[in-house]
């Protein structure tokens, strides 16, 4: 399950990033190096930048809440305290 988590986060970073790099820095809708033409003609400009905007942030929720998930997962699976560090004697 952690396997499968890790690869989740993975792809949902890879859809992130690449979501972020089609932005126009200016607003101006989506980017014409990745087809932007057509889905300005089909969407109209507002609406792809909203659906674009929507898409970004979607992806930054799931990953931040995979990313708490994933933590927690791990620090149950081991001691119930999460605390699998050895404490050390003094002498």
């Amino acid at each position: 399950m952690l396997t499968f988590m890790v690869i989740l986060i993975a792809l949902v970073s890879v859809m992130l990033i690449a979501v972020i790099l089609i932005q126009n820095p200016k607003g101006g809708g989506i980017d014409a190096t990745f087809g932007g033409q057509g889905a300005n003609q089909m969407f109209g400009a507002a609406k792809s930048t909203d659906f674009i905007e929507k898409l970004t942030w979607g992806l930054a929720i799931a990953l931040f809440l995979l990313s708490i998930a994933t933590t927690l997962m791990v620090g149950s699976a081991g001691d119930p305290t999460g605390l699998d560090i050895p404490l050390q004697t003094q002498g």
